[in-house]
């Protein structure tokens, strides 16, 4: 042994709390200890010490003891090892999975926290295979909850608040826009001053919160583009569609509409298909125009079918030339394109849809989030979660 080398002394443990317990150096100089040790001990946390006075055990006991703690080491060791090996084998890691349950977070944080006292922190991520930076994201994350969608509005305030998550779902469900497809009803409701969404936005909603339309629509197939007017009257269609009504009968409905604004022009329903009604038509429809003559094209397609419609066509003619906003048209509903009336109302939504973002991003950082497990909920339990 080299004669630089100095072994260190190690002491009693009950010694170092009597000193630590009664703040007596001399005492300690008196059993032989260094005062800068004793100083150091005063300074020292208190560490928990189990003793087992092995001297009362006879060597038989002693023994079978060793053996035991022995065979539960290799157990516990085989069985570390067999889930390790598992892990490995199914290419199993945190980084790639997502655990969006903020209470299945919090067990894991908790038996992240458990084995810390036995394995660094760098050794526990390493071998469950989860990154630091995920794991302190976790940690952070405790004051709004641990779900991956989170309500918080000052951490996203440019979500949705809840009166326009409400305003959404009322205008979803309710009878009165039972006729309107979800993409139009989203532009109706910027046209009405309700809530500035995209029709995006829209459908995320219905199918995360699972609203039912009053009834279902089904839509055919729409063509990608098709034949466009530059002015009205320039191009008219003459259209007639067998209609299949509820109590198994069936109507023949005749229109003619306008090319370049989607108006119906004229109109009829009959019990039975009377080619000569589209003459008719056709003069009732001119009578709107003076000099124009326009393009007539005839549409000689098959007929469609559609089992939700009944009798109330005059309510959703009405209903398309008046209120419904066409989305090639930023807003305008046909009559409007028609007419040429509603040419400020493109500039007109756009102003109103920054301000009321602007309003949105204000109401939701002015709102003070308390909840822990703070989450997206339904919108009928999100007002009690979200203060």
């Amino acid at each position: 042994m080299p004669e630089n080398t100095r072994i260190q002394k190690q002491y009693d443990h009950r010694l170092r709390q009597l000193i630590q317990n009664t703040r007596d150096l001399d005492l300690a100089v008196r059993h032989g200890v260094p005062r800068s040790t004793a100083r150091g001990w005063l300074n020292q946390s208190r560490t928990d010490v189990i003793c087992i006075d092995v001297l009362d055990m006879d060597a038989e006991a002693l023994q079978q003891e060793v053996l035991f703690l022995r065979r539960r080491v290799s157990r516990l060791f085989a069985l570390l090892h067999l889930v390790v090996v598992v892990f490995k084998v199914a290419e199993f890691s945190f980084d790639r999975i997502r655990i969006p349950d903020g209470t299945r977070k919090q067990r894991l944080l908790r038996a992240i926290e458990r084995t810390r006292t036995h394995l660094p922190l760098r050794g526990v991520l390493r071998l469950i295979g989860m990154s630091s930076t995920r794991y302190h994201a976790w940690l952070g994350k405790q004051e709004c909850g641990l779900d991956d969608q989170p309500c918080c509005p000052r951490s996203t305030p440019q979500q949705l608040t809840r009166e326009e998550s409400l305003a959404i779902r009322d205008m979803v469900t309710g009878d009165e826009y039972r006729h309107v497809s979800t993409g139009t009803l989203a532009r109706l409701a910027q046209r009405l001053g309700r809530v500035f969404a995209s029709p995006t936005t829209w459908y995320r909603l219905v199918h995360a919160h699972k609203w039912r339309r009053p009834r279902q629509r089904v839509h055919p197939a729409k063509p990608t583009i098709g034949i466009r007017a530059t002015r009205p009257n320039e191009i008219w269609h003459v259209d007639t569609t067998l209609i299949r009504l509820l109590d198994g009968s069936k109507a023949c409905l005749h229109a003619i509409i306008d090319n370049f604004s989607r108006r119906v022009m004229a109109w009829r329903v009959n019990d039975t298909f009377i080619p000569a009604v589209t003459a008719e038509l056709l003069v009732e429809a001119g009578r709107e125009i003076e000099d124009t003559k326009p393009q007539l094209l005839v549409d000689g397609g098959v007929e469609n079918y559609n089992s939700a419609v009944d009798k109330l066509v005059a309510f959703y003619v009405d209903q398309h030339n008046t209120h419904l906003l066409h989305s090639a048209f930023k807003g305008q509903t046909p009559d409007e394109m028609y007419f040429g009336t509603g040419d400020d109302i493109p500039k007109t939504l756009e102003e109103a849809k920054l301000e009321a973002r602007e309003l949105r991003l204000k109401s939701n950082r002015e709102r003070n989030c308390q909840s822990v497990l703070c989450q997206r909920t339904p919108v009928a339990e999100q007002i009690s979660t979200c203060k």
